[in-house]
């Protein structure tokens, strides 16, 4: 079994969602900060994606990264999560990186898992977790598993299921702006008014800290759509395919350097802390 005993009990690692198409060095180098540098032990998890090579190419990029030790995890069958020389280097790991294709796939391969369970226990235990397009819708509870295009939300958009589970304050949706995502958000958060919404841009990430303080970095923006003071929804009387009446969500639109308490429900652009 993997030694855990270094790791420092009660402070969870950072959760990173990336939302695709990731450009910004500054993005895997504050990730790899994170994780511990050049010594850092990344393990790569590219289940999602269709590609055979995309573990072999993201072990190249943290290579370029100046990382040492990344090692690709080829996933590709609920079997495969029993093998125990990978679970004890995946158990040592300082650092997650999960990669883009299909969530549902990696959540059908991986859920219910040892895999999925020592992920889990890794966060816990201090180690980040990033993830990129599909890897970052999976690292919630709730999980968004495919939807439709479009801006006004309506009843059946959207199909959700179980994530990896490292939040349950959270639902996140990738690629958000470039495919036109906010309805299908929208219609997630009708159906669970608890959680906030994330839509994540292109080549952008939410560095969510031990803190709950959601940091922005990248080229686009971060969504956040809170529903805590909804007060009228009707998605429990609609249709299948009628909009989604929604009264009182609060939306902010933030851009890098800026910051979001997920306790507070506060913004602060980052025109605010420049001044």
């Amino acid at each position: 079994m993997p030694d855990l005993s270094s790791r420092t009990p009660g402070m969870r690692g950072w959760i990173i969602p990336i939302g695709g198409k990731l450009m910004s060095p500054a993005i895997l180098e504050r990730f790899i900060a994170l994780a511990g540098g050049h010594d850092a032990r990344i393990a790569i998890i590219p289940t999602a994606s269709s590609e055979p090579d995309m573990g072999a190419y993201y072990e190249r990029v943290f290579g370029r990264h100046g990382v040492r030790r990344a090692k690709a995890f080829n996933f590709e069958r609920r079997s495969d999560c029993d093998d125990q020389d990978w679970l004890h280097w995946l158990g040592n790991a300082t650092g997650v990186f999960l990669t883009g294709g299909s969530q549902l796939k990696l959540s059908s391969i991986v859920g219910g898992t040892p895999v999925a369970r020592l992920l889990r226990e890794l966060h816990a235990n201090g180690v980040p977790i990033a993830g990129t397009s599909a890897g970052a819708a999976y690292m919630s509870e709730h999980m968004i598993a495919w939807g439709d295009e479009g801006s006004t939300p309506r009843v059946g958009m959207v199909h959700m299921s179980a994530g990896l589970g490292l939040s349950n304050r959270i639902i996140v949706d990738q690629h958000f702006r470039q495919r036109d995502r906010l309805g299908r958000l929208l219609t997630a958060l009708a159906y669970n008014p608890f959680c906030l919404g994330l839509g994540v841009d292109e080549d952008t990430a939410a560095f969510i800290g031990p803190d709950d303080i959601v940091d922005i970095m990248g080229s686009g923006a971060v969504t956040i759509v809170d529903p805590s003071e909804l007060t009228h929804n009707s998605v429990a009387h609609a249709v299948p395919g009628e909009p989604i009446e929604l009264v009182g969500m609060h939306v902010a639109v933030l851009g890098a350097g800026s910051s979001y308490n997920l306790q507070t429900r506060v913004a602060v652009p980052a025109a605010t802390c420049s001044v």
